[in-house]
């Protein structure tokens, strides 16, 4: 479960050109459950989710983060909340790597290497055998139907493809929660529809996942668990579980 008191996040503080991305947001987002930011551009979707996943502070207010392992709690704690408020870097980036996993509008796969050398990119810095990870790679290549390009420059691919080898990046670590930002901005319906089609795949695996959209192919789907209206930095209404 991820808690959020009272967090804003105020850019230029203090400047001539201060600006409150996201104002006083209290939420809670439940373990194993779809949740969609709706909103336009300019709502402070994208920031709330930056926040939420250790990309970026805030400026005031509290998340908590709970049932996640890491190795700097110890046996007895594992379990406890998780402030991650004011956490060292380090500490961080070692979450942002072992909870969550990340689908950018962009995708931001790393051209003139392969699809399966993109999947693989997240999972060097924890240490475990290559191996190991590559096997599982290739297994996310062949969950999500591009296992045939496998040896292909990412490049090559089409916007479905490549779509599909950023969802396999995001899982290479196995993460518990799943962040997306506005995932289907530059797809057509069909390949928006194909998306939410493995969103529920992904929820049937018991992944909480948080996405940010502004597309009504995503927000009124059937798979939404809670959908929070935003709009200048605050929650204007929230339909489905608290």
């Amino acid at each position: 479960m991820i808690e959020l008191s009272s967090v804003t996040k105020t850019f230029n503080s203090g400047k001539h050109n201060q600006f409150t991305a996201v104002d006083g947001v209290n939420l809670t987002i439940r373990p194993g459950q779809l949740t969609i930011l709706k909103g336009p551009s300019g709502s402070g979707k994208t920031t709330l989710m930056a926040l939420i996943g250790c990309m970026s502070r805030p400026s005031s207010g509290r998340i908590c983060l709970h049932g996640i392992r890491t190795s700097f709690f110890t046996e007895t704690d594992r379990e406890a909340a998780l402030d991650i408020t004011s956490l060292p870097e380090r500490f961080l980036t070692e979450i942002r790597r072992s909870t969550f996993g990340f689908i950018f509008q962009q995708f931001n796969l790393m051209k003139g290497i392969t699809a399966l050398e993109n999947i693989m990119l997240p999972a060097y810095p924890t240490g475990e055998s290559q191996a190991v990870f590559r096997r599982r790679a290739l297994e996310l290549m062949e969950l999500f139907a591009v296992a045939r390009h496998s040896s292909s420059p990412v490049d090559w691919l089409s916007g479905g493809e490549q779509q599909r080898v950023a969802i396999a990046r995001a899982l290479i670590n196995n993460p518990a929660i799943i962040i997306a930002d506005e995932p289907t901005a530059h797809l057509d319906s069909k390949l928006s529809r194909e998306f939410m089609e493995m969103v529920g795949t992904l929820k049937a695996q018991g992944k909480t996942i948080l996405i940010a959209s502004h597309d009504p192919l995503v927000f009124d789907s059937e798979l939404a668990d809670c959908v929070v209206g935003m709009r200048d930095g605050r929650i204007t209404d929230i339909a489905g579980s608290p």
